[in-house]
């Protein structure tokens, strides 16, 4: 136990203690247990276990109910840089993401864990490119070539009229050292809470009940190890092109040889999943990864070297050669991958009576999320650095031309893709809307019967606000579309390889004037300029404005869950501590003599769950479970099938004694319902007591101002309800049932 736990020490032994964890809002301590002062009793900073500074009765009526809070907001994000850091990562955030939603069963996992990791592995890839595309086609190859790119910038006049070969080496220093900078970001130690672990023998079979419980260091370092090499071959794989261009030397081919061995090294290495997984004891790969880097540090350095001091002649003029070929054949690459992935993905997915459309292809929806995303970064950051150095060029002769057609092909597909799910997006607001109403309609008549004339205004608010709720069905289906669009729109890069532009194709086979597709893949680019802004300033907005953190904090949560499995540059992962520390505190807890009411909104539910999947019988015995706002069901089950599932819930429920209700608002566009959405007026005929756990609550309570107001109750949707009545009514309920004799000890869980 830390410092802070032994000052708090538990609670008197009979006490039940209402364990409190927030949601995505990062919300402080005590606004989690609504008083004005707290105080730690356990954890840190980043993550720790509050309680109120004086005791007061909580929900149990007679007898003591201790409230206490968990906080684990800042373990995802703290500061305003880890925040930022998150924005920029984000494409590699999103495809550590993608591995996590393989669809159940082991026929296509290891395919799926494969082809994952080969796309974080082109991401690391166009990340090296889009830096050479600055370092050394822009500025080494193009701009120290040009006295008026030279002209007033004492930075690059240095280089001006130095051999090529001089330029591309001490330029080659810029994407080397961005490579080494994720490396050493990647390298800071993880969060992992090694102070407790569940006995194997005593936790969930369920992967939902692994989480939390990975030793997830060591393949990371295996992956970093892979990927610092695949980095730095593919700087030498550009160094090596443009070297070849005036004539091909037998050094040369050598060395492209040995970089070649080196890429498909680590493209086998990913391939198979038994040897990158080993178990963490199991240090063998670790050593072969270690060796493959170190020899592709010092292949760099002997690329450099002969890039340096080679005798041929250069060929000046036009773009770095060699760099749009590679490029392009890295879109190749990833729009196969995309499609394999594709394809694996419906052959696998549940085709039995009652599936869920488009469950499973969630990974690719993801994964072509991140492919778009990361393309759309590299293009904005080539383009904007070439306006930067075309800024004081003579008018009509720019400096640095075109940069490569890829890219323009790249902005062109994104902007299309976007804008195409943009329309369907709209096209199916519409076409849904009369349903989505009629279905809210029900609800609020259900809710609100024969209400006052005076209502009606309020009424439509109420029926909107359900309707709106009721959208997030439609985001996976649309998920998928924006994934097909951006795969076809990484395919059509390939087309640079032909030498034409965007404009001549369009005008000649649609007939769409050149000049207007041009000016659309120029607004286009400063539409990903804006988007990436909007990014930077939602991540510094959503770290200083609460309010504004509780609507895209999910973002970074359902990210940061899951550990670092397909690339090792993503964020930490965050439920290495949160899962094992709660884990922790509740068995000391109920081992001190105490029962708990673990109580969990939001993304706060899942990391409740995944706790109570780790908890020996002899503690879950003594644990009940109180969720508000979960998406469990919602969201995880169609994102995760593989982790999500009836079968875990129904464990949950098991190994808590069915101890456990879930409330949720039809008006809320997260949580939702976990096994039923109407719980049974009387006993379930069948006597399960799965269909006792769903409670909806009626949201708002009125729609008339109440005696003594002059406003209607608000419609909370997804915000937390810990001082609503219905909350405390199932606080105290559970409590109850806490205080009743335990089960024995063969009939748990």
């Amino acid at each position: 136990m830390s410092g802070a736990a032994a000052r708090g020490g538990p609670a008197a032994s009979g006490d039940v203690i209402e364990l409190r964890v927030h949601g995505a809002s990062r919300a402080s301590a005590g606004q989690v247990l609504d008083l004005p002062q707290v105080e730690q009793v356990a954890g840190d900073r980043s993550g720790g276990f509050y309680r109120p500074a004086r005791r007061r009765p909580g929900a149990g009526g007679a007898g003591r109910v201790t409230l206490e809070a968990y906080r684990w907001g800042d373990l995802p994000a703290g500061t305003v840089a880890r925040t930022l850091s998150l924005v920029f990562l984000l494409p590699f955030m999103l495809v550590n993401v993608a591995i996590w939603m393989r669809p159940p069963g082991r026929g296509s996992d290891v395919t799926v864990r494969s082809l994952c990791r080969l796309l974080a592995l082109t991401l690391t890839a166009l990340y090296v490119l889009a830096c050479a595309g600055v370092a050394l086609d822009l500025i080494a190859w193009k701009c120290t070539a040009s006295p008026h790119c030279l002209a007033g910038r004492t930075w690059l006049s240095w280089l001006g009229g130095r051999p090529v070969g001089l330029r591309l080496a001490v330029l080659a220093l810029v994407p080397a050292g961005a490579v080494g900078l994720l490396w050493r970001a990647s390298t800071r130690p993880g969060r992992v809470f090694e102070a407790f672990r569940a006995p194997e023998a005593e936790v969930s079979a369920h992967q939902l009940g692994t989480v939390g419980r990975w030793d997830s260091e060591p393949l990371v370092g295996r992956l970093r190890s892979i990927h610092v090499a695949a980095a730095f071959a593919t700087l030498d794989v550009t160094l090596l092109a443009a070297r070849a261009a005036p004539g091909v030397s037998a050094g040369t081919v050598a060395l492209a040889v040995v970089t070649g061995a080196v890429l498909v090294t680590c493209a086998v290495l990913l391939c198979t999943p038994p040897l990158i997984d080993r178990a963490a004891t199991d240090r063998r790969l670790d050593r072969i990864t270690s060796t493959l880097r170190t020899v592709t540090l010092v292949l760099t350095v002997v690329v450099t070297a002969h890039v340096l001091a080679g005798p041929a002649p250069w060929r000046e003029g036009g773009g770095l050669p060699g760099y749009d070929m590679i490029l392009t054949w890295l879109f190749v690459i990833q729009t196969t991958l995309l499609a394999a992935l594709g394809v694996v993905l419906l052959c696998r997915r549940d085709r039995g009576p009652g599936a869920t459309p488009l469950l499973g292809l969630g990974a690719l929806a993801m994964a072509a999320a991140a492919i778009s995303l990361a393309v759309a970064y590299s293009a904005e950051l080539v383009y904007r650095v070439a306006d930067f150095l075309d800024r004081d060029a003579p008018t009509g002769e720019a400096i640095t031309a075109w940069p490569p057609r890829a890219y323009t092909w790249a902005i062109f597909g994104f902007f299309r893709a976007v804008l195409i799910t943009l329309v369907v997006a709209g096209l199916v607001t519409l076409l849904s809307r009369p349903g989505r109403l009629r279905a809210a309609a029900a609800i609020v008549a259900r809710d609100h019967p024969d209400p006052p004339p005076d209502a009606e205004p309020r009424l439509r608010q109420v029926r909107k606000a359900v309707a709106r709720a009721r959208f997030t069905e439609i985001l996976i289906p649309l998920a998928v579309v924006y994934a097909c669009l951006a795969g076809i729109g990484t395919a059509t890069t390939t087309l640079g390889r032909m030498e034409v532009w965007p404009g001549d194709v369009i005008e000649r086979f649609a007939g769409v004037p050149a000049d207007l597709v041009t000016f659309l893949i120029a607004f286009g680019s400063w539409v990903i300029a804006a988007v990436i802004l909007g990014l930077v300033l939602g991540a510094i907005f959503a770290y200083r404005t609460a309010e504004f953190r509780r609507h895209v904090g999910i973002l970074w949560d359902l990210g940061t869950f899951w550990p670092r499995a397909a690339h090792p540059f993503a964020p930490p992962c965050y439920a290495e501590r949160a899962v094992p520390e709660l884990a922790r505190r509740i068995t000391f807890l109920v081992e001190s003599g105490n029962a708990v009411l673990l109580t969990g909104h939001s993304h706060g539910s899942v990391l409740a769950a995944a706790t109570v999947l780790q908890l020996p019988p002899r503690v879950s015995r003594r644990v009940a479970l109180l969720t508000y706002g979960s998406p469990l069901r919602r969201l995880y089950a169609r994102l995760y099938p593989a982790y999500v599932d009836d079968e875990a819930l129904r464990e949950i429920g098991a190994r808590v004694g069915w101890r456990w209700l879930n409330l949720w608002r039809a008006t809320d566009p997260v949580g939702g319902w976990i096994f039923s959405a109407h719980r049974p007026a009387g006993p379930d005929p069948a006597g399960d007591p799965a269909t006792a756990v769903d409670r909806r609550l009626r949201d708002p309570a009125a729609v008339v101002a109440p005696p003594g107001d002059s406003v209607p109750p608000p419609i909370e949707g997804h915000r937390p309800g810990e001082s609503d009545q219905p909350f405390i009514e199932a606080a105290r309920e559970l409590v109850a049932r806490l205080r009743e004799p335990p089960d024995p000890p063969d009939a748990a869980g």
